[in-house]
């Protein structure tokens, strides 16, 4: 790595969180400063609060910004959870521009493709070979694939079709909240958007992360599903760690 310390911003449907991270350790440097995201969630509108969050840290390094999008080229070309006009967007030097920086300075990516990279790197010695998936469950459902430990950028297989409905419509941790479903209740929509995962992909592992991967024993034992599935390790900071480690080494998709 090139350096001990970087700089991370996870912009989410709901809020959008920033910290300085141990790049060793993969852990967060203090605590995090998290805002809810504006409303409309426009490009302007966000990029003042990832502005005013690297602001409150003093940090001059590289930035990496995440954003519940595909990118492709430093453009977000997708729009689920946050405000349309995103789409076709220049995020790249959208934030180069608003924080000051180079362009080599900054990286934008997808938040899940984030969150996985921090999984494999820092996360537990269970074997990551062949086909893993990384899914957040928050305000929607964001995913990772790697294999072999290489990610593949960019799918969005949150938005699989289960049962005619788009399946974060149905098993997102937010769906859970705004229904007031038990635990049991939403276990058994996720266990069922997984078996279409898993017809599809077969995958190796499935890492569970977001919000929700913090009270993993109230609902993973409750999954029917043929691949195991494991809690993810850096819970919802791995979007943060994701991203200071892209910027750190320089990926941009």
């Amino acid at each position: 790595m090139a350096g001990t310390r970087g700089f991370g911003v996870d912009i989410g449907g709901s809020g959008i969180k920033g910290c300085v991270v141990d790049l060793e350790a993969g852990k967060l440097l203090g605590e995090r400063v998290r805002t809810n995201t504006p409303q409309p969630s426009t490009p302007d509108a966000i990029a003042d609060v990832v502005a005013k969050t690297v602001e409150e840290f003093d940090w001059r390094g590289p930035v990496g910004v995440t954003l519940p999008t595909v990118v492709k080229h430093g453009k977000a070309l997708s729009a689920a959870n946050i405000s349309k006009k995103w789409i076709g967007t220049d995020a790249h030097a959208l934030f180069a521009e608003r924080l000051g920086r180079q362009p080599n300075e900054i990286v934008v990516l997808n938040d899940a493709d984030a969150a996985g990279m921090a999984e494999i790197r820092y996360g537990s010695d269970i074997d990551r070979s062949g086909v893993v998936v990384l899914l957040t469950f928050g305000t929607g459902i964001g995913s990772a694939v790697f294999l072999d430990g290489q990610l593949v950028p960019n799918t969005e297989f949150g938005h699989l079709e289960v049962d005619g409905h788009d399946a974060e419509t149905r098993a997102a941790a937010s769906v859970k909240e705004e229904h007031d479903l038990s635990w049991e209740e939403w276990a058994k929509r996720v266990t069922r958007y997984l078996r279409r995962l898993e017809d599809l992909i077969w995958p190796d592992l499935i890492i569970a992360g977001g919000g929700v991967s913090k009270k993993a024993d109230k609902w993973l034992p409750l999954l029917d599903v043929r691949t195991k599935v494991v809690a993810a390790e850096l819970r919802n900071d791995a979007g943060i760690v994701g991203a200071a480690v892209a910027a750190d080494i320089g990926v941009q998709h």
